[in-house]
């Protein structure tokens, strides 16, 4: 009987739907046991004798690849391939396959929230009451505010979509110059910094520890901005954010993914600060629909076989 490694955290919890049809289809499936992403010591492990694998955001490096040896689909709950390496994959006849569509609504509506929330400093109040503070704390509206989306795929756009409604002024910009969207205006990237009062990224990272927003960039953008990041860890040098925030160069930042996860850095002290644990995609609806998908995915290439 094939074999079928499930490394997400969370898999059917919400439907188990996508572990029935698995189980209909002959497949034998082991879910992720340690209930938290997997280092690449502990995914290699469990690929020695897998099939095929339905996968999270754990790094596929192409000596992880080289090591699987029974290893034939990759089928990606979620949008980003940049964990994989597509050309060794490709080099190993190793079929790679995401799910685009699922997670864009629930990232898009979380980064509004982000947004709404920062300039409102609910969630720094929240933590004042809890404390028995009682301090109201003045804020911003979204409306009017200029918006810069770093990344104008599906998501970046969804987000110019449910912007609106806010009366907000809305540039992007993107490595490709996208046709099509001429409603929006493009800019270049540096332009976009010091343009932007809001800026939010929906982009893969660079890789090989270079930050799209390092230190420079930081200190190029506006005065007073704030910044949301909600696709990929390594796009933002934390360090040097954590620095801008208390320096009050930026007035606020909220954060879904992070270089090294769990996170536990010092932006964790600050209060001007948002952070989540990575939960973009994790909106029920949402996930189901992302999760149905990758087992749909798997299924049709294995009838390829």
């Amino acid at each position: 009987m094939k074999k079928v490694f499930i490394s997400t955290t969370s898999f059917a919890k919400d439907d188990p739907a996508p572990l029935t049809l698995l189980k209909d289809a002959g497949l034998n499936y082991v879910l992720n046991p340690l209930g938290k992403k997997l280092n690449e010591e502990e995914i290699a492990g469990f690929l020695l004798d897998t099939d095929y694998l339905i996968a999270g955001t754990e790094t596929l490096t192409r000596s992880i690849l080289q090591s699987a040896k029974k290893l034939k689909i990759i089928s990606r709950v979620g949008v980003g391939l940049d964990n994989v390496d597509l050309k060794a994959a490709g080099e190993l006849e190793i079929k790679v396959f995401n799910t685009p569509q699922g997670p864009t609504q629930a990232v898009a509506e979380l980064v509004i929230g982000f947004m709404l929330d920062l300039l409102r400093k609910s969630s720094a109040m929240d933590r004042d009451i809890r404390k028995g503070v009682w301090k109201k704390q003045m804020g911003n509206l979204l409306k009017g505010k200029k918006v810069g989306i770093v990344g104008f795929g599906r998501i970046g756009q969804k987000v110019a979509q449910l912007l609106i409604p806010f009366e907000t002024e809305i540039a992007y910009f993107d490595i490709n110059a996208l046709a099509g969207v001429s409603v929006y205006t493009f800019k270049p990237f540096y332009e976009l910094l010091k343009w932007s009062d809001i800026l939010t990224f929906h982009c893969p990272a660079e890789g090989n520890g270079r930050f799209l927003l390092g230190e420079a960039e930081l200190k190029t953008m506006k005065p007073g901005a704030w910044l949301v990041n909600a696709a990929r860890g390594g796009l933002v040098d934390e360090v040097a954010l954590a620095k801008a925030l208390e320096e009050g160069s930026l007035s606020g930042a909220a954060l879904d993914v992070f270089t090294d996860e769990p996170y536990a850095g010092s932006l964790a002290g600050l209060d001007n600060v948002i952070l989540t644990p990575h939960i973009g995609s994790y909106a029920k609806e949402s996930r189901m629909e992302m999760e149905l998908q990758a087992v749909l995915n798997l299924l049709d290439e294995i009838t390829k076989i």
